[in-house]
């Protein structure tokens, strides 16, 4: 996958990216008609379907920054370390409803319906626009029920290592910090 978009040739992508910025989240992207429409996931994917886990809706990305690990800069935008969690393709559900909704007209509508095919999550996933405290870019990020739901697994605390290059945020960092000084 480095250097290359996030899916298959046939099928569109999804990357997860560990985020230590100012907060830790996790940056939930989608690819959408040649960007990564992204959202901030403070507690991360969640595969329980009874998680509703709020998703803040951020600027696009280009596909390239799809495979980015390492860090950013502190004094910039986004500032910390960055590892690839989870990255794969991706199924629009929303395609077989009549009428059909691409994943542009589902975003425009506030009602993304996904099966996500990744390494460390996979089944459908429904990100829809909440609003929630009368903010307009808050989203809720649902785990669907479906055979791969699990309440008793939590992937983000217990998975932690990066599906490209296998290393941990704290590993990236310090390699980072040791690179700098040499």
């Amino acid at each position: 996958m480095p250097g290359s978009r996030p899916g298959h040739a046939d099928a569109p992508g999804f990357v997860i990216q560990e985020h230590h910025a100012s907060r830790l989240h996790w940056d939930f992207r989608l690819e959408i008609d040649g960007v990564l429409v992204s959202w901030a996931v403070p507690k991360g994917p969640s595969t329980d379907p009874r998680d509703k886990r709020l998703a803040v809706r951020t600027e696009d990305h280009p596909l390239e920054y799809a495979d980015f690990e390492g860090v950013i800069p502190e004094d910039e935008y986004g500032g910390g370390v960055v590892i690839v969690w989870d990255c794969g393709s991706y199924e629009n559900l929303r395609r077989e409803e009549d009428p059909p909704h691409s994943l542009a007209e589902s975003l425009d509508q506030g009602q993304i319906e996904v099966f996500l095919h990744g390494h460390k999550l996979k089944g459908g996933y429904a990100l829809v626009h909440a609003r929630l405290g009368g903010q307009e870019g808050n989203w809720l990020l649902i785990k669907k029920k479906d055979d791969q739901a699990d309440a008793r697994r939590n992937p983000t605390q217990t998975e932690p290592f990066s599906v490209l290059s296998g290393r941990s945020a704290e590993q990236v960092r310090k390699e980072q910090k040791n690179g700098a000084a040499s």
